[in-house]
């Protein structure tokens, strides 16, 4: 399985007791998960826009099934004009996408997202984040740990008239969250690792502009789901409580996010 190898984490196994023993873990009632994520490429001809808002429960820690949710109504308010961008449900159960696809968010402009599910109202509101572009990807023959993984070097130049805040997404459900404030508006590069990588494997490497909310709660899903198997961002392994607001009953807080980030995107052949 292709991850980021960034940390070791060392193991104590002890063989000398073989009983089984059993863990009670607390379920609680199920939570609406709301992922209302959008990628948009502002650079591209035509412009490109990805994502759409995934709709499940909160399932037991130990369940591989998670159950999706197509009753509700969703939809997201420009709250500059009162326009409305309705959403339906596609042909992937849970998840809605934009009714008119014609329609593009612009910068400072507060967006709002509604969800109306089982008689109660979900809301929260945030802006279209801008980023910068990939300039260069370079695969270098650096390693770390085992000594086989494959080193790309993502080159960027951050944007000095503001604080920045990016999303990575390396493919395969990799990210990784990253702040300017050591290289404010300077041109910067870094290395990143992948591991069981073979020659003429194609990477589409992203960058994703994001508020600092969304950085912080990025940080904590990815470090609880250990980047282990699926994507982070859809089903919290934890009570993380993102931006958004159940207006009719605060205490059945939904858990999830709604964010709106430009985006750029890179692709990359690795070589043998």
């Amino acid at each position: 399985m292709k991850k980021l190898v960034y940390i070791i984490i060392g193991l104590v196994i002890i063989t000398a007791c073989e009983d089984v023993i059993d863990v009670d873990v607390p379920n609680g009632e199920p939570r609406l998960v709301i992922d209302a994520s959008f990628e948009i490429y502002l650079d591209e001809e035509p412009v490109d826009v990805l994502g759409g808002v995934r709709l499940t429960l909160s399932a037991p820690f130990f369940d591989d099934d998670v159950p999706t949710v197509s009753d509700a109504i969703v939809f997201v308010t420009n709250l500059s004009d009162d326009s409305v961008i309705n959403f339906i449900e596609s042909s992937e159960p849970g998840f809605f996408i934009p009714e008119n696809s014609d329609i593009l968010p612009e910068f400072d402009i507060d967006y709002e997202l509604t969800v109306i599910y089982n008689s109660e109202t979900y809301k929260a509101t945030t802006q279209l984040i801008p980023t910068v572009a990939i300039e260069n990807i370079e695969q270098g023959d650096g390693t770390l740990f085992e000594g086989d993984e494959t080193e790309i070097i993502v080159f960027f130049t951050d944007d000095g008239n503001r604080d920045d805040f990016y999303l990575f997404d390396f493919d395969f459900n990799l990210y990784l969250p990253s702040e300017d404030r050591f290289y404010q508006g300077e041109a910067f590069n870094f290395s990143y690792f992948y591991e069981d990588m073979v020659g003429g494997e194609e990477v589409t490497i992203k960058i994703l502009g994001i508020d600092e909310r969304y950085f912080n709660y990025s940080n904590i899903i990815i470090e609880q789901s250990e980047q282990e198997g699926g994507n982070p961002f859809q089903t919290p392994p934890a009570q993380i409580r993102g931006n958004i607001i159940n207006t009719t009953d605060p205490d059945n807080f939904a858990l999830g996010y709604f964010n709106l980030s430009e985006a750029n995107r890179f692709q990359f052949t690795i070589q043998e």
